[in-house]
């Protein structure tokens, strides 16, 4: 099989992932780790916005791109997607939201369909790295607020020159005192 089949086999993913697994402790082992990450998956699904360690949230996130990418490519007439949605999702009513508020939300999206934030810094105390993990179009208020470029507004423009105009002229009178100093001297 070439390159150009595979390609429409397997979906692209829109968010980095690393090649090998994130490392966080599990004492149950492999399957515990496992267990771990299909809880976070189903809580992501289930509330949207979630705030657990980073090294998890990163690695969630994977997981989570890729069982939405496959939702909307390939429907809930699909096999091997309901398999791994039922795999995935601990909570078998989490499987409709899937395919019916969550791929028809991202049927048009161009970037990932999460997001990944990282909490704050507690101090004092040790910094365990937290960091919140949501879906994309959640109904919650925004963590970060909007950047906005207010460079262009019209008062700004007026300001810069204004600015621009005062230090030309006391760049001038300092030139006119330098050299009346040394005309004097």
């Amino acid at each position: 099989m070439n390159q150009a089949d595979l390609s429409k086999l397997v979906s692209a993913l829109r968010i980095a992932v690393k090649p090998k697994p994130r490392r966080f402790s599990c004492p149950e082992g492999p399957a515990g780790r496992l267990e771990k990450l299909r809880a976070t998956v189903t809580a992501l699904v289930k509330y949207e916005r979630i705030e657990l360690n980073h090294p998890r949230a990163e690695e969630a996130q994977g997981y989570a791109e890729r069982l939405i990418s496959d939702a909307i490519r390939n429907g809930d007439c699909h096999k091997h997607t309901m398999e791994m949605a039922d795999y995935w999702l601990n909570e078998k009513q989490l499987v409709h939201k899937l395919f019916k508020v969550l791929a028809p939300r991202y049927q048009n999206y161009n970037s990932s369909f999460t997001r990944l934030v990282l909490g704050p810094k507690t101090y004092p105390g040790y910094y365990v790295g937290t960091a919140i993990l949501e879906l994309k179009g959640n109904p919650f208020p925004a963590l970060q607020p909007e950047t906005h470029n207010y460079h262009y507004w019209l008062h700004n423009v007026l300001l810069e020159e204004a600015k621009k105009e005062f230090r030309s002229a006391r760049q001038d009178r300092n030139a006119g005192t330098t050299e009346s100093v040394t005309a004097e001297s």
